[in-house]
């Protein structure tokens, strides 16, 4: 549910935004996202040549695995986690596998799905937290995903294909026109359905969730970028810091990390996800501009 780190590497070139919000806040992270995963195979399956089967998707494994961890006890009879499910906070930040090449944009989800059964997902994660005591949620929406170099057009730094999407084509306006188009929509859906569910329906009485509109602050580091990166070399919000070939090899890192809006074609850099944590820690408190409180 929350972006997966691998040691201190992740797909941001370092530390990703869970760790250093769990640094900032001085909290106990528990992370149970797999990268490259989806809401649920049901809907959009993605295949994982490493295990000869879909990625480990949050319906099927990482909602299990977490919910089956909360329930552990140790020999000694201590629990596996240190804290309470109702002194917790759930985040959930799905949406760019569910939404891209291989799912939605390519028209590859299982037949008869749509996005509304994308967005159903993370409602029912949410719920499936809530009935195991969970109190307190953070759900980010979709981030601008028309502006990765992987889909967006060609004046903003949009490329023909790269090692996330070789197969791209030719129209690429076309691609990122229809990626905005999705991401737009499924935002507004964030927006509207998480006070009918919390406030007007009543689904999880005693509930406190925010949306984080994550959207329209990495929108406002392209827009703005001096506001927000701060590396010796002038703001990037086109090119990537982390360069291969097709194959995913030959790659070649660019200087100046901190001056990059994205790590890869389809990934924010480290310096973004320290921005979106910081974000986040101010969720909890309270005093994000970015955010929407319920409950």
């Amino acid at each position: 549910m929350l972006t997966s780190f691998k040691g201190y590497k992740t797909s941001t070139g370092g530390l990703s935004w869970p760790r250093y919000a769990s640094i900032y806040s001085n909290t106990t992270l528990y992370n149970y996202a797999v990268s490259g995963a989806v809401c649920s195979n049901q809907v959009t399956p993605r295949y994982f040549s490493a295990i000869k089967a879909p990625f480990p998707d949050i319906q099927g494994y990482e909602l299990p695995a977490f919910i089956a961890d909360s329930e552990y006890r140790r020999p000694n009879g201590s629990a596996f986690f240190t804290g309470k499910p109702d002194d917790t906070v759930y985040a959930i930040w799905i949406g760019t596998n569910d939404l891209g090449n291989n799912a939605f944009l390519t028209d590859s989800q299982i037949r008869g799905k749509t996005l509304k059964d994308y967005v159903g997902c993370v409602y029912d994660t949410v719920g499936k937290l809530y009935a195991n005591g969970g109190r307190y949620f953070v759900l980010l929406n979709v981030a601008p995903l028309q502006l990765l170099p992987q889909y967006a057009t060609p004046e903003n730094g949009g490329l023909a294909a790269t090692q996330f999407f070789p197969e791209k084509g030719s129209n690429i306006t076309e691609i990122s026109y229809r990626m905005y188009e999705t991401v737009t929509t499924v935002n507004e859906i964030y927006e509207y359905r998480t006070p009918f569910e919390a406030s007007l329906n009543k689904t999880w009485p005693g509930i406190q969730i925010a949306n984080l509109d994550v959207n329209s602050l990495i929108t406002d580091i392209w827009n703005n970028p001096q506001s927000y990166l701060n590396g010796t070399a002038p703001a990037n919000v086109t090119g990537i810091i982390n360069q291969c070939d097709l194959q995913g090899k030959n790659c070649v890192a660019q200087p100046n990390k901190d001056s990059f809006l994205w790590y890869d074609e389809l990934h924010p850099s480290e310096q973004t996800d320290r921005i979106v944590a910081r974000e986040f820690v101010g969720v909890l408190g309270g005093q994000s501009k970015w955010a929407k409180y319920w409950g």
